[in-house]
């Protein structure tokens, strides 16, 4: 199951695997915008510093618009103006313009907010000497997880990949990303001649499946991980 996440900067999904989750640049370069936001004080002779002020204000702007447009993005609009995004986050439209350089850049900004939310879904408690059933039930677990949460931002970097370079890149390297951790995972199943199993094995665990079993069939989270897994186990299991 495919979402948007960014290359891991070391290799191997057991516990500890620092995966990196995010759309349009790497978690690190983001990791500052989902922490609480306070401003340094400089204490200045007359009381509050006014530049401190100002920057706090700022920085509660700016993340009262990354969350508005992430909770348009979960109502299903993907690709709202910058008057919906500041009306709903309470904003004038002309002010936005203060704090991002235009709508695409709010966009990927939003999605990196997002994103990084969901950064601990990537990693996997467990390894490729593990059983295969039990590596069968985290991976797929861990996958059902992130993709209900990053659903919303998953469908506005597949809707602007034609059009954003940017987009397209961070979506080529998060499938790589997930492709790799499915093949490290199940390394020993997918040895040999099974090797030729991994694309199936891949595409079973893509963000595209999820969409199609969970909308296009209208399975429960449920009934969804338990088909994932029935064939994932059709494929794999071999006794080990």
């Amino acid at each position: 199951m495919d979402v948007d996440v960014a290359e891991a900067a070391s290799g191997s999904p057991t516990s500890g695997d620092p995966g990196r989750t995010a759309l349009v640049a790497p978690a690190d370069s983001v990791g500052a915008m989902t922490q609480p936001m306070t401003a340094k004080a400089v204490p200045s002779p007359g009381g509050d510093d006014p530049v401190d002020g100002r920057r706090l204000r700022r920085d509660q702007n700016r993340r009262a618009a990354l969350q508005a447009l992430v909770e348009l993005f979960a109502e299903g609009t993907y690709a709202p103006s910058m008057a919906e995004v500041a009306e709903r986050a309470g904003l004038s439209p002309r002010s936005l313009f203060r704090y991002f350089d235009d709508v695409d850049d709010l966009r990927q900004a939003a999605i990196e907010h997002h994103l990084e939310l969901a950064a601990p879904l990537v990693r996997l408690d467990v390894g490729p000497e593990a059983p295969t059933a039990d590596k069968v039930a985290r991976l797929v677990a861990s996958r059902m997880a992130l993709y209900e949460t990053v659903r919303p931002a998953a469908h506005v970097v597949r809707i602007n990949a034609d059009r954003h370079a940017a987009f397209a890149e961070q979506l080529h390297s998060s499938r790589r990303f997930l492709r790799r951790q499915v093949q490290r995972l199940f390394a020993p199943e997918l040895s040999g001649p099974r090797a030729a199993l991994a694309p199936a094995v891949d595409v079973l665990c893509s963000f595209e499946t999820y969409e199609l079993l969970r909308v296009e069939r209208g399975l429960s989270k449920p009934k969804t991980a338990a088909a994932v897994s029935t064939a994932l186990l059709a494929l794999l299991d071999d006794g080990r």
